[in-house]
């Protein structure tokens, strides 16, 4: 077997789930595409082709958050006055050294926050870019992926809150088309439309050969349309029948964010900065449109093998491909100032938090409407109530206390692509102690 069939053959399918479909403003309506019949449901994602043993290696869209659990889960069990009888300068050490061991291990960079009463902390090391020399530092902005759908979530839950919708509102009747199956925000907002991911199917769209490792890393800079992600909705297999159970949608979020820019008539970039970014405090936040950027930026990279095409540069990266299940940029301070004015009512009235945080379905994960939460570490029968996100080159994570007192907020660039899940960092080697500083 050849260096780039073992690279494929180990890459899987990098855009099953944990890649968040997100984007900006779109500017024509969905009813202006052309759509297919409505598929059959099935409950298995299909696989695009990349490799003949890709399917083993499907990207679990949910890891991130499962790596998330256990890590509160072993904080939990370490002794509860290690935190409080350990100095702050004890603390920052701890967490200091665990951020420089992530990038020993191979993270490309690292940079993380903690917000407690008592102690605020941030850290960062690595480099911006694969290959380059500039530093990382703890205020550089990164793809915050996933993270986006508390941002869209919000967005929506105002506008519930005008009246313009309720989350009982069917799709169709904002967004004829839109979708092949008829659901309602709350399902979108909850994933429990049934809805599919859809990002495989946008990739597969542009490639010419879809086993050309290289030419699957290329296309992620191509632009991705209204008519793509419509037409990827409609083609790729949906999951569940709507309300019947969760199942992860990046494109059910790419749905609402077309709502959104319909009834306002706005671009979605305008919408966050106005009514999310601005109003939190969220200096160095952005949801753009094109690969560029500018000011201080940690760059995704992606890690697919030592045997064959090893480390990739996603610096190209066009965030059409995610639109408003992923694109927004941000910091770890920003992160944690969104969380901050979310849970504390600053963004929604307190009723809608509640709303928002509470579970829709526990049977993979506690999800609520665009967030989710995790057993508290520090307090027995409390949450943590956050999100994550996984980009095709970096993780994000941000969580926080119900009183917003304590905090998290974590972005990794330089993600693991190949079938060996220790052939890069653990996570966890930094989470654990960075849950064990909030207590």
């Amino acid at each position: 077997m050849n260096a780039h069939r073992r690279v494929r053959a180990a890459l899987g399918v990098v855009v099953a789930g944990a890649l968040p479909l997100t984007g900006a403003g779109i500017a024509t309506t969905a009813s202006a595409t052309a759509v297919p019949a409505t598929p059959a449901v099935t409950t298995e994602p299909a696989a695009p082709a990349l490799g003949v043993d890709a399917a083993a290696a499907i990207d679990d869209p949910l890891a991130l958050s499962r790596q998330l659990q256990d890590a509160a889960e072993q904080a939990a069990s370490a002794p509860t006055a290690r935190a409080r009888t350990t100095t702050d300068a004890g603390i920052r050490r701890e967490l200091d050294r665990a951020v420089a061991g992530l990038v020993d291990d191979g993270a490309v960079a690292v940079t993380a926050r903690v917000e407690t009463p008592d102690l605020t902390w941030a850290g960062a090391d690595g480099v911006r870019e694969l290959g380059g020399h500039a530093r990382a530092r703890a205020d550089d902005s990164f793809r915050v992926a996933s993270n986006t759908k508390p941002m869209i979530a919000t967005l929506v839950m105002q506008e519930i809150e005008k009246g313009t919708w309720t989350l009982d509102t069917s799709v169709e009747d904002v967004l004829p088309g839109a979708l092949p199956r008829d659901v309602t925000i709350e399902q979108l907002l909850s994933h429990t439309s049934g809805a599919p991911t859809a990002s495989e199917y946008l990739i597969l769209d542009k490639m010419q050969d879809p086993a050309d490792i290289d030419e699957y890393f290329e296309v992620l800079g191509e632009h991705y349309s209204e008519g793509d992600h419509v037409r990827a909705a409609h083609t790729a297999p949906w999951m569940l029948e709507p309300g019947t159970g969760f199942s992860y949608s990046n494109a059910g979020f790419v749905t609402l964010g077309m709502m959104l820019e319909k009834v306002n008539r706005t671009d979605l970039d305008e919408l966050l900065e106005e009514r999310v970014f601005e109003p939190a405090g969220m200096r160095r936040s952005d949801y753009p449109e094109t690969p560029q950027k500018r000011g201080p930026f940690l760059h995704d990279a992606a890690y697919t093998g030592a045997d064959g095409a090893g480390w990739y540069s996603i610096a190209h990266f066009d965030p059409t491909l995610f639109r408003a299940a992923g694109a927004v940029t941000s910091t770890t301070k920003d992160l944690a100032a969104f969380n901050e004015a979310l849970v504390t009512g600053e963004l929604v009235a307190p009723e809608t938090v509640t709303d928002m945080l509470t579970p829709r379905s526990a049977e993979l994960i506690e999800y609520g409407l665009g967030t989710y939460r995790l057993p508290d570490p520090c307090v027995p029968g409390e949450y943590l109530y956050g999100h994550d996100g996984a980009s095709f080159g970096a993780l994000s994570v941000n969580f926080t206390s119900l009183d917003a007192e304590r905090q998290i907020a974590l972005g990794v660039t330089g993600r693991n692509f190949t079938a060996d899940p220790e052939a890069l960092y653990d996570l966890n080697e930094l989470l654990v102690p960075m849950f064990e500083a909030t207590c």
